[in-house]
């Protein structure tokens, strides 16, 4: 992917958004074209370059490729059609109604209706237009024929998670080349998924050409002591063959870094873990501008949430406690009150759960909104958080993690952030076993950091908040 981006994942995200609001933008000036036309004006294409219609299709393109990542379309791989249509139908209604708005204001010397409804009507050709073709091009390209190296339980899960998830449809699973450590039966998810076994007496690269298969992904978590033939899989990699490891696989696919396969070699050796004096720079600068913005824009909301808090239950409308942040030092977290003052009267930490009974009224609809975290905005300002990074944990939980997760520390070493990679990915955390998950998705986001990633995670909270998808 560019290298500008850091990781394919934000690449991908930013790639697609910018084909959307190329498509718009050109859906407007096709759309003044036509009203030009309509109106027989001299010459229909000397309006087009007129500011207000190039100001009015920039801002249709900025509103509506903002309102598809707000709606999470570039988030979700697998959603079926029905959500993809309601969520489209509700980007048109929402977003062309503040195209209109924008396109008034700023005095279209025509009528702004008619101009949002005929991009609307161009747009919705050109989507049609533009994602056929690009399913021909797929289709022309074809899919990427995959060799899984080892027929173990890891072996299994990369196979399922290759052949089931809809995203990853542009790779086929050829077969499974067992590893010497591997048992003679192949795993039950391999067989199941009707994958063949090849010979492991054959070498890999006449499987390769017979075959054709264009990538390689090592799935053995302890490659030591000739359980990988090394060797082989050199010939393949000479031969041009990309191979992954099962680490650079899931980075790759599901922008997590599995903890259970990870090994401090690839960690000291790989790409990332950029902290340099730009980035700290950009991301401080980010963080302050943000805070101080959305404190603004939000202090008449936070001001109601504190009386419905005061009116709701006994005690004080914001609620303090102690947290661990960068480099394992300590703050004061401070959050909109969201459960009983009493909650934790016997003084031992407990994890939050759905449902948890120690939640008010008013507690579980400010933390399914995330309004319980915007106290923390003063945070952010002082520099004791950052707006996107991991969650900051209880120094109890932190002592309890520390001890039953590997590379667990890695996540202070930048600041915590008032929303995540981790919250955006993934569902709910109240166990050790949520927490590994959740660790896993904050290593992606410490090993790829960027202000890209910082954007992507800020634009996909909004589409969390908006679909109450997961919680924090």
């Amino acid at each position: 992917m560019f290298r500008v981006f850091q990781h394919r994942t934000s690449g991908t995200h930013f790639v697609e958004l910018l084909a959307d609001g190329l498509l718009c933008f050109v859906a407007t000036l096709m759309a003044a074209m036509t009203l030009s036309s309509a109106a027989s004006s001299p010459s229909a294409f000397a309006s087009v370059g007129t500011p207000d219609v190039i100001l009015s299709a920039l801002a249709f393109a900025l509103v509506m490729a903002l309102m598809y990542s707000f709606v999470g379309l570039y988030r979700h791989r697998n959603l079926g059609l029905f959500p993809v249509v309601l969520r489209v139908a509700f980007v048109f209604l929402v977003g062309g109604y503040i195209t209109y708005l924008a396109v008034k204001f700023m005095a279209y010397d025509g009528y702004a209706s008619r101009l949002t409804g005929y991009s609307l009507l161009y747009l919705m050709g050109g989507m049609a237009l533009y994602r056929g073709t690009a399913f021909m091009v797929r289709r022309a390209v074809g899919t990427r024929r995959v060799m899984i190296v080892g027929s173990g339980e890891e072996a299994g899960q990369v196979c399922a998670d290759l052949r089931s998830a809809e995203q990853w449809q542009g790779y086929e699973v050829v077969g499974v080349y067992p590893s010497a450590h591997a048992s003679s039966a192949p795993s039950a998810a391999t067989t199941e998924a009707g994958v063949p076994v090849f010979d492991a007496r054959r070498r890999m690269t006449d499987l390769v050409r017979e075959h054709r298969i264009s990538e390689i992904i090592v799935a053995v978590r302890e490659q030591r002591g000739g359980g990988v033939p090394m060797d082989q899989l050199l010939d393949c990699r000479i031969a041009g063959v990309p191979i992954l490891d099962l680490a650079g696989f899931y980075e790759r696919t599901k922008a997590e870094v599995p903890v259970d396969s990870l090994k401090s070699s690839w960690l000291v050796y790989g790409e990332g873990f950029v902290q340099g004096r730009l980035r700290e720079f950009t991301k401080r600068t980010f963080d302050i501008v943000s805070s101080a913005t959305l404190l603004a824009l939000a202090s008449p909301l936070m001001l109601v949430t504190a009386v419905l808090i005061k009116l709701d239950s006994r005690g004080p409308a914001l609620y303090r406690q102690e947290r661990v942040g960068l480099g394992g030092e300590t703050f004061q977290c401070i959050k909109f009150r969201s459960m009983r003052t009493d909650a934790e009267k016997d003084g031992v930490a407990r994890w939050a759960t759905k449902n948890d009974n120690r939640i008010t009224r008013i507690g579980a609809f400010i933390r399914k909104t995330r309004i319980d975290e915007l106290p923390q905005l003063i945070s952010v300002l002082r520099g004791e958080m950052s707006m996107v990074g991991p969650r900051p944990e209880r120094p109890s939980f932190v002592a309890q993690l520390r001890e039953q997760i590997p590379f667990y520390d890695l996540r202070h070493t930048v600041k915590p952030g008032l929303t995540g990679w981790a919250q955006v990915r993934f569902s709910y955390g109240a166990s050790i076993e949520d927490a590994r998950r959740k660790h896993q998705f904050d290593l992606y986001y410490v090993k790829n950091n960027s202000l890209l990633l910082d954007l992507q995670v800020l634009i996909e909270t909004v589409s969390v908040v908006l679909f109450r998808e997961g919680a924090h």
